[in-house]
């Protein structure tokens, strides 16, 4: 067996593949991100959610869980999973928490108040994560929470910055 090497290019490509492929666009994790934000920051708009989104997706870490989770999620789908794993992922089911563990990885890349967006998200289940966590739409044990992750990240990402903007002109005025 030849293993090949893998360069970052590689692994962000096949990322934005696979979540086109699985229904989700990085527009629809934006809009997630505007609906976090757009209530503490007036004038955002989808462009700066969209950069935010990308951003978080450039993270190695986030690309090698997204990988992985929707490796099972294919696999849960073909029923190429183990008893009683592939029963527990096909029915998402809800004692099998290693879905959020795997997102809080990438919520925390961004702070604790990624953990309190991903907690808002998903529990609300807005957007794309509606369609996600509806079992007729296929497997998504994983991909819903690893979306509302990206989301949360990339609105934390945002909230930062926006302080940072804000404490700037602070100064400014001093």
């Amino acid at each position: 067996m030849t293993i090949k090497k893998v360069y970052g290019s590689d692994v962000y490509n096949k990322v934005i593949e696979l979540l086109e492929k699985r229904g989700v666009s990085i527009k629809d994790i934006a809009e997630i991100v505007l609906f976090l934000q757009s209530e503490y920051i007036s004038n955002l708009d989808v462009e700066t959610c969209i950069e935010s989104v990308e951003a978080v997706f450039q993270k190695r870490e986030v690309q090698n869980v997204f990988l992985t989770g929707i490796q099972l999620d294919i696999l849960a789908e073909e029923g190429k999973l183990l008893f009683p794993l592939q029963e527990m992922l096909a029915s998402d089911e809800p004692l099998y928490g290693v879905d959020e563990v795997m997102a809080l990885g990438i919520v925390n890349i961004y702070g604790s108040i990624g953990f309190t967006n991903y907690g808002y998200v998903d529990k609300l289940k807005h957007g794309v994560l509606k369609k996600l966590n509806d079992k007729r739409n296929g497997v998504h044990t994983f991909l819903d929470d690893l979306v509302g992750a990206v989301a949360a990240a990339a609105s934390s990402r945002i909230a930062h910055r926006h302080r940072r903007e804000e404490e700037e002109k602070w100064r400014q005025e001093i």
